[in-house]
């Protein structure tokens, strides 16, 4: 396989509408979720899912809609601002969002959830660091684009 031939992670997971099953798993888990729901009092919405969705569709190597048309990195920063999310915290979002994995039916391939796991640790880690009050995270970046790292597709 050549690197033009080496999909996106968004394009081997099935697409937007498979991350945006991804997103709906992982916050209806967050709602049953008493470490969790507490950020969302309420429920999550259906913006708040589609705002999601944009971002993790962007991240994963799709249209960069929520750049484009949601705020990109600075929207994002300020969602998480003073959060003071804790690391018990950050490990449950991790550990719900790749169960959710499972239940949207993403590739269970270990190239594909590492690097889906791979997004998940730095995200976590630079959102527990910037939700600290008193934080001063760069004002403005560009929306990461994951790829495989070190481990691209195998097609046999």
């Amino acid at each position: 396989m050549t690197d033009a031939d080496v999909p996106t992670l968004v394009a081997w997971a099935g697409g937007p509408d498979a991350v945006r099953r991804l997103i709906d798993a992982f916050y209806d888990r967050v709602e049953a979720d008493d470490l969790l729901a507490g950020f969302f009092p309420g429920g999550v919405t259906e913006e708040h899912r589609h705002h999601v969705a944009a971002w993790w569709t962007e991240v994963l190597g799709g249209p960069a809609v929520y750049s484009e048309e949601l705020g990109g990195y600075a929207r994002m920063l300020a969602h998480h601002r003073d959060l003071a999310i804790t690391g018990e915290q950050r490990l449950r979002f991790a550990t719900t969002m790749s169960r959710a994995a499972d239940d949207a039916g993403l590739p269970a391939d270990p190239e594909f959830r590492a690097a889906l796991v791979g997004y998940l640790e730095w995200g976590t880690r630079l959102a527990l660091e910037n939700s600290r009050p008193g934080s001063t995270p760069p004002p403005s970046a560009p929306v990461p684009r994951w790829g495989w790292g070190v481990a691209p597709p195998y097609v046999p």
